[in-house]
């Protein structure tokens, strides 16, 4: 008994003395969680937060974090790209399609909407010209573009002086029935245009002429009247040469009334006497009825062309060549004396007589002059045609003999 005193005495104070430690250090609070289902406490969890904090933009429409035109077939989305680009009126509005995403980029570049372009869509400024813009109008043709081969075939013809390959793409162009590019090359066979004197061929001319004109063309139908008129190239029939010039009034007077209202009431307008016109305000060329509808759009090609050569030293191509004086041609001479002059003043010169009788009307009416006696430079008039002009505007082109 008194050896288990001591030692439940000793045992005691020690289990006191154990507990006084437990209670003077601090005790850590432990870290560790408890997780339920498959988390792991490594990953941070993301905030989630309600769609009404943060909205997705409204040009993007998404459902389950995708975007639907990723779901659209790049058929459904190459036919609604050809809508736009044979629809659009300015180049850019198929370099903002472009610029959109690298889906639309390539979608838009396929060759079935490249070669559905319409002419104001590869209407290329001359001061915007370059490496690029040549590449693009290359691969439009490529593709089977028209008005590619027409508007490259044009620029390379008439300011990249590359005759041959611009003869030949625009040749491409009016195989297929183009009738701009049947009229340009119509003008060319008149005209020698890359050549010398020898190498016009009349014949050929009136025969493109013809059927540009059979496409509706209004320039064509308008030359092909005073050919028939003046026996230029084709047997003489002053009847059927008239009834294709008033052919021509009236299919102006016809895109007119289809243009709308707006364009009615402000260019279309019955007077007695016929309304005399002042410059920029309309091309009278139904004055005989007492109509004046405005001058035609020009082509974006005939706008390049005027566009290059005024930016390269105005109305003067070089080496003593012109300019046609109509405004809305652009073409110039490719050898000297290629154009016709007005024999009455000598001053404008012209690559056709549907050039000249636009420009007649439009302007040269009120300002020829007649003088006595003028001097052709160089060559005495190689190839110039007589413009002999009568009081009605309606002027006959006669080759000088």
């Amino acid at each position: 008994m008194s050896l288990c005193n001591p030692l439940n005495r000793q045992h005691k104070r020690y289990k006191e003395e154990e507990e006084e430690i437990f209670i003077m250090v601090p005790v850590r609070k432990s870290t560790k969680r408890v997780f339920s289902g498959d988390f792991t406490p490594s990953r941070k969890r993301r905030r989630c937060l309600p769609l009404s904090v943060s909205p997705a933009p409204e040009s993007v429409v998404v459902v389950g974090g995708a975007d639907l035109l990723d779901s659209i077939p790049d058929d459904l989305v190459v036919s609604i790209l050809c809508k736009l680009g044979s629809t659009s009126r300015c180049p850019a509005d198929f370099i903002n399609v472009l610029m959109t995403c690298k889906r639309l980029n390539g979608l838009a570049m396929n060759p079935l909407v490249l070669s559905r372009l319409s002419p104001k869509a590869i209407a290329v400024k001359a001061h915007n010209w370059s490496e690029y813009s040549h590449r693009f109008l290359k691969r439009c043709v490529d593709a089977g573009s028209l008005e590619a081969s027409y508007t490259l075939g044009m620029i390379r013809f008439y300011c990249l002086q590359n005759r041959g390959n611009g003869a030949s793409l625009m040749a491409k162009a009016a195989i297929s029935s183009h009738a701009p590019a049947l009229y340009s090359l119509a003008v060319i066979q008149f005209n020698g245009s890359g050549g010398s004197k020898n190498d016009k061929d009349l014949r050929a001319g009136v025969a493109l002429c013809a059927r540009a004109a059979f496409l509706g063309h209004v320039d064509a139908l308008r030359e092909l009247g005073h050919c028939l008129q003046d026996g230029y190239g084709v047997p003489q029939n002053v009847s059927e040469g008239r009834r294709f010039l008033v052919q021509a009034n009236a299919r102006e007077l016809a895109a007119v009334l289809s243009s709308g209202m707006q364009a009615r009431s402000t260019w279309l307008t019955l007077s007695q006497p016929p309304p005399v016109p002042s410059h920029g305000q309309g091309c009278p060329l139904l004055s005989d009825f007492g109509c004046n509808v405005p001058a035609p759009e020009t082509h974006p090609a005939n706008k390049f062309l005027a566009e290059w050569f005024a930016v390269r030293g105005g109305e003067n191509p070089g080496d003593g060549l012109r300019l046609c004086s109509h405004a809305g041609c652009g073409r110039p001479e490719t050898r000297k004396h290629e154009f016709r002059r007005c024999s009455v003043c000598g001053v404008v010169n012209y690559c056709s007589r549907a050039c000249q009788a636009l420009d007649w009307k439009l302007r040269h009416k009120m300002d020829c002059a007649p003088v006595e006696r003028w001097i052709d430079e160089g060559e005495g008039g190689e190839g110039n045609v007589q413009i002999d002009g009568n009081g009605n505007g309606d002027n006959g082109l006669l080759p000088m003999s």
